[in-house]
């Protein structure tokens, strides 16, 4: 064979979707929520490019950037000075400028400061980017073994007992009205227990998972029932950023709430047994008694 026919055919560049370019205007910059190699290339060159960059805590972001070698302007941006910091940062994008929007961990926006800015910007048809990274609650939902699709993320839950039962019984009140999805929340480490044993009593022992230091040294995904993961955190000291995955509800059997509605018609009348049951179930009061009349005709 001759020579020629060995020779190595020279491999076709890679081919890359969407422009090479990194965005102008206000970038928002997803960052590692624990393992600095999670930051990606154009979020390292787009803090390198950025005029300004916005974040939660100057001291946080500035061992980032000393850690991947970026030097930059950085001005804090949190809830309480957002609306006064958005006239100034609009001039800057106004002037062509770019700026980076950062949280301290993962991707800004989410359970972070900044929506108000975004919405500023988008409003006087400023350009508005991003970069995507690194996300604490996507990363525990694919780790917990619970169903993927749909999902729903909920931030923290109040940090007072009364206000988060309440909450939770909000949740489990559209759950019965037909909401099925796996439920997320972020937890501080010395509320764990409580909450977990309030999201037993509110949801039931359902399967769920607590997804801890994610992307860390010490790194742990716990996973079994509600009732198992909040008497395990009872007697465990935890520290860390903490994510709460939670199984999708059953819906209830039509059934059950027929026999919710017996149990409540003897010694109450219709409409008393109806709001009763409605309350208990957190079902709409007018779908309730219309059951409750439909059973309580002869044959029903």
């Amino acid at each position: 064979m001759p020579a020629e026919a060995c020779a190595t055919i020279p491999e076709p560049e890679p081919q890359q979707d969407g422009p090479s370019a990194l965005p102008d205007g206000l970038v928002l910059v997803s960052t590692p929520i624990g393992n600095l190699g999670d930051l990606t290339p154009r979020a390292r060159e787009t803090l390198r490019a950025a005029d300004l960059v916005l974040c939660e805590d100057t001291r946080h972001t500035a061992r980032l950037l000393s850690a991947i070698g970026v030097k930059a302007k950085l001005q804090p941006l949190h809830e309480h000075n957002e609306d006064a910091a958005i006239p100034s940062v609009l001039e800057m994008l106004r002037g062509g400028r770019r700026v980076a929007l950062v949280s301290d961990a993962g991707v800004p926006l989410v359970s972070d400061p900044g929506f108000r800015l975004v919405r500023a910007a988008i409003a006087e048809g400023l350009a508005v980017g991003g970069i995507p990274g690194p996300n604490a609650a996507i990363a525990a939902l694919v780790l917990s073994g619970l169903p993927p699709m749909p999902f729903l993320v909920l931030g923290f839950p109040p940090p007072r007992q009364p206000a988060r039962r309440t909450g939770f019984g909000g949740i489990r009140a559209v759950e019965r009205a037909g909401l099925s999805a796996t439920l997320i929340w972020y937890e501080a480490p010395h509320r764990l227990a409580e909450t977990l044993a309030d999201m037993a009593d509110a949801f039931g022992n359902r399967p769920a998972a607590v997804a801890r230091e994610l992307t860390k040294l010490f790194e742990e995904v716990r996973r079994g029932r509600l009732s198992e993961l909040a008497a395990h955190y009872a007697g465990v000291a935890v520290r860390g950023e903490i994510t709460i995955v939670v199984g999708p509800a059953e819906q209830d059997d039509p059934e059950n709430l027929d026999g919710r509605l017996r149990e409540a018609l003897v010694g109450n009348s219709l409409k008393d047994a109806a709001a009763l049951v409605a309350t208990a179930t957190g079902l709409p009061r007018k779908l309730v008694y219309a059951r409750a009349l439909a059973i309580s005709r002869p044959g029903g």
